[in-house]
């Protein structure tokens, strides 16, 4: 009986299937890639321009601003070789639900639009859980290194994957994508079945599709414009399809974005001057001098703020690092609060003089001619000759 069982416990286990193997990537499909094969920094230049974009609720209300930037830029990669590429900026501050929220994007992308570093960050600061997420992809080694980081609160989780190089032809990153728009609104045709590759909002490789809508007269500020609306959708595996639709101007000018199932949109409050395709450069825009006040734009108070907010960080983590630098300033206000000295500078000066490393010692007994705190005129003039140019 014993024996038996033993017999059916070993076929139970020889009959046990194998664990199943991971999905295949995903692969795009040749007209996207013959698409991205056409494209040439040549034609790019013509697409190098900055945007802004207002963000507003479903009633119309002002939430903030979206700024995008594309330029040629150079790029070094980890053996040194320096080569031409286009860099892509972007950056909005707004509110959700009354929360402060933002994001930010850095990319490098080549003349066909291949990945070659991005860095993306996107915040939502609850008063309870603030939330951040950032997102960094590289080419290192032949491969695509992809490094994602969540902090909710205290909480932080790092995820860290990679795909090879080869599997990821006609992939379109985040900076990829908005200057691929633009190129299609270019050229006024998004090509036919092409299917790219993206990152959904997991990390994961998927589909991204791309169909044109037709053309639409919209009001921009005083005037009626033309647009050329495309629709993107990113095919989730493992989730529903996320579509948005980009109203664009002839020249690639982004005039409306909205997210499908999204309350509220992005929009240009202004017409912008339109580039002709015989164009070199863009025609100046003769605007009209006035006083700054850097308070009242958005643009440079985000940037104020952002730069405030790293500043702090700074600071903080430098005062930890070091925590004897606080310790010394606590000591001195102790000191200086119990002895309530006239000369606040001489007394500084007393101080923190034994700390000074070119300092004389002192003499073991008090006496009543005490040394100045402060360096005397002759070593000064010494100073002075040591670092007077010959």
């Amino acid at each position: 009986m014993t024996s038996k069982s033993h017999s059916l416990v070993a076929k139970t286990k020889d009959q046990r299937s194998p664990s199943p193997e991971p999905p295949p990537l995903p692969e795009a499909n040749a007209e996207a890639i013959n698409f991205l094969g056409s494209l040439s920094l040549e034609e790019l230049q013509m697409l190098f321009f900055s945007e802004t974009l207002a963000i507003v609720s479903d009633t119309g209300e002002p939430q903030g601003e979206l700024t995008i930037e594309v330029e040629k830029g150079k790029y070094k990669d980890q053996l040194g070789i320096m080569s031409h590429c286009v860099f892509v900026h972007a950056f909005s501050r707004g509110f959700l639900d009354k929360t402060v929220s933002g994001n930010s994007l850095l990319g490098y992308v080549s003349g066909t639009l291949e990945v070659m570093e991005q860095h993306s960050q996107e915040f939502i600061k609850f008063l309870t859980l603030p939330m951040e997420r950032k997102t960094s992809l590289l080419k290192q080694d032949k491969q695509l290194v992809m490094k994602k980081t969540i902090r909710e609160g205290e909480d932080v989780k790092t995820v860290t994957s990679s795909f090879p190089w080869h599997t990821i032809r006609g992939f379109i990153s985040e900076a990829a994508n908005m200057v691929l728009l633009r190129v299609m609104a270019w050229r006024q045709m998004v090509p036919s079945n092409a299917r790219f590759l993206m990152l959904d909002s997991d990390g994961k490789l998927c589909y991204c599709t791309y169909e044109a809508l037709g053309s639409q007269t919209i009001q921009v500020g005083h005037q009626q414009a033309e647009v050329f609306i495309i629709e993107k959708t990113v095919h989730s595996a493992e989730d529903i399809p996320t579509a948005c639709q980009f109203y664009l101007l002839s020249d690639g000018h982004l005039a409306k974005r909205v997210q499908v199932g999204s309350p509220g949109c992005c929009i240009i409050s202004k017409m912008p001057i339109l580039r002709e395709k015989d164009e070199d450069e863009p025609q100046p825009q003769q605007i009209e001098k006035k006083a700054l006040v850097w308070e009242e734009d958005l643009e440079l108070f985000s940037r104020f703020q952002e730069r405030k907010e790293e500043l702090r960080l700074s600071h903080t983590r430098y005062l930890r690092q070091h925590p004897e630098a606080q310790a010394l300033v606590s000591d001195f206000l102790l000191f200086l609060l119990l002895r309530q000295p006239q000369d606040v500078v001489t007394f500084a000066a007393q101080h923190f003089g034994p700390f000074a490393t070119h300092r004389p010692p002192s003499p073991g007994l008090r006496s009543s001619h005490r040394p100045s705190p402060f360096r005397s005129l002759e070593e000064v003039a010494n100073l002075r000759g040591i670092f007077r140019p010959r």
